[in-house]
C-alpha cells in the first residue's frame, strides 16, 4: 500500500523519473549499517542557524527546531570543526536503529524535467513521492523517519552495497517500522496564516 502510494505522487510531465529498493534483508541492513558517515562542519553551520536554545525562543521565531534536539556538541559553533574532523564518523547504524525495513529512492539526473534549470521541477516531484509515502505510512500506524543522510558522504557506498547503477543518484531514504513505543513528541510551531499568506501582492514584513 505505501509503494502504491507512491506511484500515484505526480511528477513533472509524468516522468515518473525514481526508482524505489525496498531493504528489508537483515544481512544487507548490517551491511548498510557498517558505513560510516561524517558530519560536515557546512551542516553544522547552517542547522545551527535553525536551533532555538528554549520553547519560548521557538515559539516566538515559529520556525526552525529545539537544540535539546542534538547532541551538545552540534549546538556549540567552537566545537563544529572539531566534530566534523573527529574519528572514522558514525555507522549508519545509529540512523538505520533496528528498524527492520528501509526504502531508498533514486532518480536519474541526467532525466530533467523540460526547461527546469537544476530540475527544480523534478525534486518537487521526489518530494510529492515522498510526502505519499509518508501520509500512506502514518495511515497505517507504520513509523516513518528520512533519512537524508543517505544521498551524501556515504551515497557510493551505499550504491555499492545495493548494486545501484553507476550516474544514478539516491534522492533519500525512509526508515519504516512499527514502533515500540509512541513517538517522542516535538514542539513544532507554525507560522501563522497572516503572517505566511499576501493578498494579491507580496508584502514586506516590517
Amino acid at each position: 500500500m505505501i509503494i502504491e502510494a507512491a506511484r500515484w505522487a505526480p511528477t513533472p510531465h509524468n516522468m515518473q523519473n525514481y526508482e524505489i529498493i525496498v531493504v528489508d534483508d537483515e544481512d544487507l541492513l548490517k551491511q548498510l549499517g557498517r558505513i560510516r558517515s561524517h558530519t560536515s562542519e557546512e551542516f553544522l553551520r547552517e542547522n545551527y542557524q535553525q536551533l532555538s536554545f528554549s520553547e519560548e525562543e521557538l515559539l516566538r521565531k515559529k520556525v526552525g527546531v529545539l537544540a535539546a534536539q542534538f547532541t551538545p556538541s552540534w549546538t556549540n559553533p567552537s566545537k563544529f570543526r572539531e566534530v566534523a574532523q573527529e574519528g572514522p564518523g558514525a555507522p549508519l547504524s545509529k540512523m538505520i536503529n533496528g528498524s527492520p525495513t528501509l526504502l531508498i529512492v533514486t532518480y536519474d539526473p541526467k532525466r530533467r524535467a523540460p526547461a527546469s534549470e537544476g530540475d527544480s521541477l523534478g525534486f518537487m516531484g521526489l518530494g510529492c513521492v515522498l510526502e505519499n509515502i509518508w501520509l500512506m505510512a502514518y495511515s497505517l500506524g507504520v513509523g516513518f523517519h528520512i533519512l537524508s543522510v543517505f544521498g551524501r558522504e556515504p551515497e557510493e557506498k551505499v550504491k555499492e552495497v545495493l548494486h545501484i547503477p553507476k550516474g544514478t543518484r539516491i534522492a533519500y531514504a525512509v526508515r519504516l517500522g512499527y514502533p515500540l513505543h509512541p513517538p517522542a513528541g516535538h514542539l513544532r510551531p507554525r507560522r501563522d496564516t497572516g503572517v505566511m499568506t499576501h493578498r494579491n501582492v507580496y508584502r514586506i514584513a516590517k
